[in-house]
């Protein structure tokens, strides 16, 4: 993936034959292979864990808004730059972090289940947060958004749970290479956004960087604690 990142910055078109628009059928195809590792007593365990689902989606709406406002702040960044970070930080967990969880042999289910809950919630939610920390109103398309996490999420990995009950001979060989088209859909996802925004990510790519990752460390330690 960094090396991906790396190419697609200094040499975009390496990349940017991959239109950002097929993004979400990347992480489709990723989502129907989870599916196929998943099975019905996964799905079970979401919902015997409300608790879990509700303490991480708090932490999702408080801890990284807040964290990322705080950032902002102490690095004086422009008002573009604020505003992205802030708005970056409002938003649900991404479908990456159900790749990164499966990568990781994490707790799947529980990833999808929280993916799902804050998307949901993320209508109501990401404007009033974004109004309440920059006082900038963003509009959101709530269909668009109820269909992109359709799409996205819940009919690939329908699908694939689907073809592992009809065919469990296939679904058991295609796990072994299932890691390998996640990490390669990854990458290939990180190096069509890096290409599409590499003029930018050049002009002011060294404090987004620094700004970004510890945003995403920062949420990861107060989150562990």
């Amino acid at each position: 993936v960094l090396i991906v990142a790396i190419i697609a910055l200094f040499i975009p078109c390496s990349f940017s034959w991959i239109k950002t628009s097929s993004i979400n059928y990347l992480l489709g195809v990723v989502m129907f292979g989870m599916g196929l590792t998943l099975n019905l007593s996964d799905f079970r365990i979401v919902f015997s864990r409300p608790k879990d689902v509700c303490i991480g989606c708090l932490a999702q709406f408080s801890i990284m808004p807040i964290i990322a406002w705080l950032l902002a702040r102490c690095f004086n960044l422009s008002d573009e730059l604020a505003i992205g970070l802030i708005l970056v930080g409002c938003c649900p967990g991404g479908t990456a972090s159900n790749v990164i969880t499966y990568l990781a042999k994490g707790d799947l289910p529980l990833s999808v289940g929280m993916t799902c809950v804050s998307t949901i919630l993320a209508p109501f939610i990401t404007p009033l947060l974004t109004w309440l920390l920059v006082g900038t109103h963003v509009n959101v398309d709530i269909l668009s958004m109820f269909w992109s996490i359709a799409k996205v999420i819940i009919l690939p990995i329908g699908l694939g749970f689907i073809i592992k009950r009809l065919f469990a001979n296939f679904a058991a060989s295609a796990t072994e290479f299932l890691p390998a088209v996640s990490s390669i859909a990854i990458a290939l996802i990180v190096g069509s956004v890096v290409a599409a925004n590499s003029t930018q990510l050049t002009n002011s790519g060294i404090i987004i960087m620094v700004v970004v990752i510890l945003h995403n460390i920062c949420g990861f330690a107060l989150g562990y604690l």
